[in-house]
């Protein structure tokens, strides 16, 4: 039987904030933290790829996470994202880390190596054999150059129980439908792109994992819900009420434009860690306008 984790509806993917001398800001994350609880967010993220974990240390991720979780209590599930472009690395850091207080893992389909679907299979049954707590597949071929195609997707998922989720990013709407129509009892899809959660709940799928959460997480978690009791027409205004949010904050990149909007809420700093720079002024007024408007 399919392990049952505890995630449905409204995830959000956490920022990191930094100090502008380039230090994690815990005050700020702590803020950030109780700001998307106090939204009614289902479940956090951490170490995904909108908190900007491939600048990170090692020491750095830890101290994060063990952060994340002192301050969550357990009020609302914890996700780790833990994954890689070389599976001996990731399997060996897997069985190095704690997972007290961790749901789940979010685990990246293999980037820049561009492997074979037997590759990404192999990687996954790897991973999964490895991790004590249940594996959610991310993918997203726009930033790892590979993309998880249905029938893997569906092969991991039959063969190998603890593999629970994928979170998908590939924008193939036909995939993800084929996904939904041929997945067993139990396994979920949740969205990764925000302007793709009212469309993609309608045809079954679990969730989101979310960037705009962390701006709007009242209001964003409002539509997921209503979706969650078929309430189609009051989350389809929502959804095009937030739609232009979506757009500017993904139109300079990812997680430079949430930076941007969580300035402009007075969260955090907008500060990122190169090779990530800040959004340009076009899309900060864009949302300046926009957030003020909502």
């Amino acid at each position: 039987m399919r392990i049952a984790t505890g995630l449905r509806g409204a995830g959000v993917a956490l920022v990191t904030p930094f100090h502008n001398y380039g230090t994690i800001d815990f005050s700020s994350l702590e803020r950030m933290l109780h700001h998307v609880m106090a939204g009614n967010v289902d479940f956090i993220v951490a170490m995904g790829t909108t908190s900007e974990a491939a600048t990170l240390t090692c020491d750095e991720k830890g101290a994060v996470m063990n952060f994340v979780k002192e301050t969550v209590k357990g009020r609302v599930p914890v996700v780790m994202g833990l994954g890689g472009n070389n599976t001996h690395a990731v399997v060996g850091e897997i069985k190095k880390t704690d997972f007290d207080g961790v749901e789940a893992i979010l685990s990246v389909v293999p980037y820049y190596n561009k492997p074979s679907q037997k590759g990404i299979y192999n990687h996954f049954k790897n991973v999964a054999a490895a991790s004590p707590v249940p594996v959610i597949m991310y993918n997203v071929p726009g930033r790892t150059g590979s993309n998880l195609t249905a029938e893997t997707t569906l092969k991991l998922v039959r063969e190998i129980e603890n593999i629970v989720a994928v979170k998908e990013a590939s924008g193939n709407m036909q995939q993800m439908m084929e996904i939904l129509m041929r997945k067993p009892e139990g396994f979920q899809l949740f969205s990764g792109e925000d302007a793709l959660t009212f469309p993609l709940m309608c045809m079954g799928a679990s969730g989101v994992i979310s960037v705009a959460a962390n701006v709007v997480p009242g209001k964003f978690s409002q539509m997921v819900h209503l979706l969650m009791q078929k309430k189609y027409l009051q989350a389809r205004a929502l959804h095009y009420e937030l739609l232009p949010v979506f757009v500017q904050l993904f139109a300079d990149g990812n997680p430079a434009g949430i930076k941007a909007a969580l300035e402009i809420k007075g969260l955090i700093k907008n500060n990122l860690r190169l090779p990530l720079v800040k959004a340009n002024k076009t899309v900060y007024y864009a949302l300046q306008k926009l957030l003020k408007e909502i």
